[in-house]
């Protein structure tokens, strides 16, 4: 297959699957159903155009039937009047009429079956027409239904992502937050272990920290020795007041 050859079935390819996916079938089947109502209606045309020539034949045969019987009675006349030359013109008129008749008459029976026809090929067509209008209105509505339908089931595929999208990001959340408190707690057990400074404490070790305990509480002591001293000696003179 040449490039060219690719190339076009390429094409015809995308072209049928764009269409497929322009194409309405309820816009195709409302067409349809136009198209076959001008073509009822052009049948029913025809059918008017049959008739009204077969009322023109049947009028043209009413007229000349009319003149028939004027001559028929003309040739009477001249007959009693003793006028047989008259007579025999008006009889000769006649038959020529007479003729014309029958010839109207055969293209009356022909137009006559010809209508006929006419209008059985219309009811038939009719009824085609009407069976199709309900056949095409049944399918665009189950066609309705079912794209009614296509689209909710995409909105809750489009939904359902979404909540998998969120249950994702929730659970790496959670993941991350278990992190967290679990580094967190591993630092407060370092520290408490003296493995860790305690950033509380000014960054002194342990050793620095017993140390200025044990100097804070001598001084404690010495201080509290000292208020003893005075406290004693004030008490003395006070003593040796009361012997006196």
């Amino acid at each position: 297959m040449g490039l060219w050859q690719r190339f076009t079935m390429i094409f015809k390819s995308k072209a049928n699957k764009a269409l497929d996916k322009a194409e309405d079938p309820r816009e195709t089947l409302d067409y349809s159903y136009e198209k076959q109502l001008e073509l009822l209606q052009k049948v029913r045309r025809g059918v008017a155009d049959v008739a009204t020539s077969r009322k023109r034949i049947e009028l043209q045969i009413a007229n000349l039937d009319q003149q028939t019987a004027k001559l028929q009675e003309q040739a009477k006349a001249a007959l009693a009047g003793g006028r047989e030359d008259l007579a025999r013109e008006a009889l000769t008129r006649k038959s020529g009429l007479q003729n014309q008749i029958a010839d109207l008459q055969t293209q009356l029976a022909q137009l006559q079956d010809q209508e006929d026809k006419l209008v059985a090929a219309s009811q038939q067509l009719q009824a085609k027409v009407e069976a199709f209008r309900t056949k095409k209105e049944t399918i665009k509505a189950t066609y309705s239904a079912a794209e009614a339908q296509t689209k909710i089931n995409e909105a809750f595929a489009g939904i359902s992502d979404e909540l998998g999208d969120v249950g994702l990001a929730v659970q790496r959340a959670e993941d991350k937050t278990a992190e967290m408190q679990a580094r967190a707690g591993a630092i407060d057990e370092l520290v408490a272990s003296g493995a860790l400074e305690d950033v509380s404490a000014g960054g002194k070790d342990n050793l620095t920290l017993e140390l200025e305990r044990m100097a804070s509480q001598s001084q404690v002591d010495n201080e509290l020795a000292a208020l003893r001293m005075e406290v004693g000696s004030a008490e003395k003179p006070a003593i040796e007041q009361d012997k006196a």
